[in-house]
């Protein structure tokens, strides 16, 4: 059972998800919180394997004046890593700028929808992220790709060895230890990467660079 914790401050929008993963055999809605800082204690508590985690907490919208002393998602998911055994994070949000998307990988999220995604999508989202996979949505692959167009298109010579040792079939974490870099930083470079190539699963990165000549084949 893939027990979750909901982190939303529109107690309709919980109520929402909450009816929508019950749904599921494998799912339950195991906790809730209000707050970002609320959403961090209770992912501390062990109980939860995934924290859906919104971005903006407080009615603050991006750009504006955050309320003194208020958490928001991207702080709360960087935290919420850093607990010993932590859940994975799952971002759920209204919002899709660059950066927002890029702070909350690099953060340590799992993976990034937004709340208009379909159901189906949400909940092969939160199975993925349970199970320690990336879980971009295609629309966020789509921006990242239109972001990143030729010239730029190109992978780096660090995203070449990043996704050269994914295709060896590392993860994330033994890549951090090759490369000596954060796990966060393996992530952001594969957002890059995915954003790059059109592509939202290591599978498929490791596919179309492989036919592009970009990484030596199998």
């Amino acid at each position: 059972m893939i027990r979750v914790l909901l982190a939303d401050d529109h107690p309709v929008v919980r109520a929402g998800l909450r009816a929508l993963l019950g749904a599921e055999p494998d799912l339950v809605v195991e906790l809730e919180a209000g707050t970002a800082e609320e959403a961090v204690t209770l992912a501390a508590s062990g109980r939860v394997d995934v924290v859906l985690m919104d971005l903006q907490f407080g009615g603050a919208a991006p750009g504006a004046p955050r309320q003194t002393g208020t958490m928001q998602g991207a702080e709360a998911t960087r935290r919420v890593r850093a607990i010993p055994g932590a859940p994975h994070v799952l971002i759920l949000t209204n919002y899709d700028t660059d950066a927002d998307i890029l702070g909350a990988i690099e953060a340590g999220a799992s993976g990034y929808l937004l709340k208009d995604a379909p159901p189906a999508e949400l909940i092969t989202a939160v199975r993925a992220a349970a199970a320690g996979q990336s879980a971009l949505a295609p629309a966020i692959v789509t921006r990242l790709a239109d972001r990143s167009r030729v010239p730029e298109s190109r992978l780096s010579p660090r995203e070449v060895e990043v996704l050269g040792l994914v295709a060896a079939g590392r993860s994330n974490r033994q890549i951090g230890q090759d490369l000596f870099l954060s796990e966060a930083t393996v992530k952001s470079h594969l957002v890059h990467i995915f954003g790059k190539l059109g592509v939202g699963s290591r599978t498929s990165a490791v596919a179309s660079a492989r036919a592009s000549g970009t990484i030596r084949g199998a």
